[in-house]
């Protein structure tokens, strides 16, 4: 059986997701983290949504290589996830929100 680790309510996630235009792996990506935290983080996190094609100088400051990644700002640490997000176990694990196997 899996639990979620404790964790205070007023707990904001901060995520961002870096994207190079509106491309069927960027809206994949942004559709399945809605869900995931819709689901497991309801009223407890805030999503951006980077455009590299837009602000390519972006990407320097997370030091993002591949696209789409998910960055978890807060809570510290940060956290990156590439993909297009479609494993959601692997996102929970990488969010912190499932423990590890």
């Amino acid at each position: 059986m899996k639990t979620e680790p404790a964790r205070p309510k007023e707990e904001t996630f901060l995520l961002r997701l870096y994207v190079a235009g509106q491309t069927p792996k960027s809206m994949t990506a942004f559709a399945n983290l809605k869900h995931i935290c819709e689901e497991h983080l309801a009223g407890q996190y805030e999503i951006e949504v980077v455009d590299l094609l837009e602000n390519p100088q972006l990407a320097r400051g997370d030091q993002i290589l591949a696209i789409p990644t998910l960055v978890r700002k807060l809570p510290e640490p940060v956290r990156k996830i590439i993909g297009d997000l479609s494993n959601t176990e692997r996102v929970l694990i990488g969010l912190d929100l499932l423990p590890r196997a």
